[in-house]
């Protein structure tokens, strides 16, 4: 709102024209709600459509008593008795709610105004300004027009000897009406939902409070959507995305372990062992057999919660679910994803029947045969040790390919064989700690993962390399996107093709084109290469033409023969360079890479674009960009791109 005038300037208000005629225009409320920043409170208007619908209900003539208004896209219930509003799909404190007819720039010690609504509508149709109120916590307000008035906070001491308004103190200038006021007021989000993506944060609170603007990402996506699927928009084939986080941090911290740790860390450098004991540990929680089934089942059962109530709040919701992990969070998907069953109906009731047919699994005798332990089984017989006995699982999923993802190969790589198919292995998960996954109750279309360390954590366990054909039992789509200065983040794809060096996929800017520092630095770079080519050639010609034997008067045929293929010779070397730069043209740009299954035959690795700043110190911006990818056009608009490709639908015109 406008800064607040000086005392001696309330004569400046009477240069605002008043020819309203002294008629009364009652003001058109709007709501709104609070909320803490930086333990700053401040009040943020809700979208058009929300505050219609807040003052339709309230202005029902019904008790608002018990009375629940969805907003915010059905993420936030407001409560009209209790003028408070709510999360619904995580926690999250209560914010106050207010409907509002009058504004100032206020701070976190001022209170509300409130102005007797007939003396108000008095001034107006009498025509009588500059006029005095005194509210009952001793406050004046004085009246310039119809839509401003000049508030007066009481000052300490004064008001026993009848201070005047200018001896109150700077005064606050009020506005009627919100629009009256410099403030962004969507205009609301499309009903139907055509996708649920669910998000799942990293490490530490610092994480997962940043993370917490992925609800935000709903307005990013919009805009994009916007810009990008304008088509699709005007002809009504698409509505919106619905972004919902799933939180882990606290239910982990929640268990009694920090009273635990606070008890053995030391005193000194406080600040720094706690942020350890806040995020760094997470990543051994997650190594440990106790939290990380803890960590597993909460994200697992929150996002089965998340999609139960989703459907009875969206009864019509007809969309696929997608889901999304930053940081640990992704790899915690990832080992969700590894452990899935390949369908979700009969099959497997049937695997888990305690009565299944176990078909061709192997017996313990053959296993113990095929380990050339046959003169064992006697004893294994005599004590009746069986597969259950040893921990043995014998209904574990298994790809497409035979490959038991659930367990370690002999060779620690993801690679099947003839030899692989059927075997069972200890249940102790691809490397990770001996936990049970539980079962999502949907299959997610594409699995997202931001600022990934899946590569590192797969290479520490023990893998080397990922069989091109495995794919996730459940999931179709695999995309690995990464800021190329993020310490956290590693590559996919060198794991499933080991041998063959490759960039990973650049995205696109949301505006088109790449940055243009980074096509000035490739100008550049070619400059310099074809500078660097040229000269070489040049110095070559030179060079030889400098060592080259005087040629004789008369010359034989087998001298002429030589001189003749001479400069056939030195006219070859430079297409020798030419054919090399052309090859490796055609290296980069033209064949394909074929980077196995777990995207569907897609590329997996995409890198952002670092902005112009970034490139000057990738170090200090590091951290920044770990937590960069909410906020990040780009990833939105991939994330958009790619689950609408699912359902037919592409963007406007395709990014460059």
């Amino acid at each position: 709102s406008d800064p607040s005038p000086s005392p001696n300037s309330c004569s400046s208000f009477e240069l605002i024209d008043m020819d309203a005629g002294s008629l009364y225009e009652p003001v058109s409320p709007h709501w709104f709600y609070c909320k803490v920043i930086d333990s700053k409170e401040t009040w943020i208007p809700f979208n058009s459509e929300d505050s219609q619908q807040l003052e339709e209900a309230y202005s029902s003539g019904k008790d608002c008593n018990g009375k629940v208004v969805p907003t915010d896209g059905g993420r936030y219930d407001v409560h009209l008795g209790e003028r408070m509003r709510y999360a619904v799909y995580w926690d999250e404190q209560a914010s106050e709610v207010r409907r509002c007819t009058w504004f100032y720039k206020g701070d976190k010690d001022n209170n509300s105004i409130l102005l007797n609504k007939e003396t108000y509508m008095l001034a107006v149709t009498q025509d009588d300004w500059k006029k005095k109120l005194e509210s009952p916590n001793r406050e004046i307000i004085v009246l310039h027009n119809p839509k401003l008035m000049v508030h007066y906070q009481p000052v300490a001491g004064s008001d026993e000897w009848g201070s005047t308004p200018t001896e109150q103190g700077r005064p606050r200038t009020v506005k009627r009406g919100v629009e009256n006021i410099s403030v962004d007021i969507h205009c609301g989000e499309p009903l139907q939902i055509d996708h649920l993506v669910f998000v799942v944060h990293g490490i530490g609170p610092a994480c997962d409070l940043r993370f917490r603007s992925i609800v935000q990402c709903g307005s990013v996506s919009l805009n994009l959507l916007q810009t990008h699927f304008k088509k699709a928009q005007e002809n009504q084939q698409i509505g919106r995305i619905e972004f919902l986080p799933v939180n882990w941090h606290s239910p982990l911290h929640s268990t009694g372990v920090d009273v635990d740790l606070q008890r053995i860390t030391l005193p000194s450098i406080n600040r720094l062992r706690h942020f350890t004991n806040d995020t760094i540990l997470d990543v051994f929680f997650y190594n440990s057999p106790t939290y990380c089934q803890t960590i597993v089942d909460t994200v697992a059962s929150e996002m089965n919660r998340i999609y139960t109530l989703f459907l009875q709040r969206n009864p019509d919701f007809k969309g696929g679910v997608s889901i999304a992990g930053h940081s640990l969070g992704s790899l915690i998907l990832f080992d969700i994803l590894t452990n899935q069953k390949d369908s979700l109906g009969d099959i497997d009731s049937k695997k888990d029947s305690p009565n299944m047919d176990q078909g061709d699994t192997p017996t313990i005798e053959e296993d113990l045969k095929k380990l050339q332990l046959s003169e064992f089984f006697s004893i294994f017989e005599k004590e009746k040790i069986d597969k259950k006995a040893l921990g043995i699982n014998t209904s574990t999923p298994q790809s497409a390919s035979g490959l038991n993802m659930s367990n370690i190969p002999k060779e620690s790589e993801f690679c099947s064989s003839a030899d692989d198919t059927g075997n069972d292995y200890l249940d102790v998960g691809i490397g990770q700690v001996s936990v049970k996954y539980p079962r999502l109750i949907y299959k997610p279309e594409i699995f997202f993962a931001f600022g990934s360390p899946i590569g590192m954590f797969l290479t520490v366990r023990g893998l080397k390399r990922i069989d091109p054909n495995y794919k996730f039992p459940t999931c179709k789509g695999f995309f690995n996107i990464y800021h190329p200065f993020d310490p956290v983040a590693y590559r996919i794809e060198p794991m499933v093709v080991p041998g063959v060096e490759f960039e990973p996929m650049l995205i696109p800017h949301h505006k088109g084109r790449k940055r243009m520092h980074l096509e000035l630095r490739e100008g550049l770079t070619r400059m310099s290469m074809d500078l660097k080519n040229n000269l070489l050639g040049s110095l070559r010609m030179a060079w030889k033409s400098f060592t080259r034997t005087p040629d004789p008067v008369l010359q034989t045929s087998e001298t002429t023969e030589e001189t003749e293929a001479e400069p056939v010779s030195s006219s070859e070397k430079p297409s020798d360079v030419n054919t090399e730069e052309t090859s490796e043209a055609v290296k980069e740009e033209v064949l394909p890479i074929n980077v196995g299954m777990l995207n569907g035959g897609q590329r997996i690795d995409y890198v952002l674009q670092e902005k112009p700043i970034e490139s000057f110190n990738e170090y200090l911006f590091a951290l920044q960009s770990h937590l960069c990818y909410w906020e990040s056009e780009d990833t939105v608009l991939l994330v958009l791109k790619e689950i609408y490709q699912t359902q037919g639908i592409f963007l406007d015109q395709p990014l460059q």
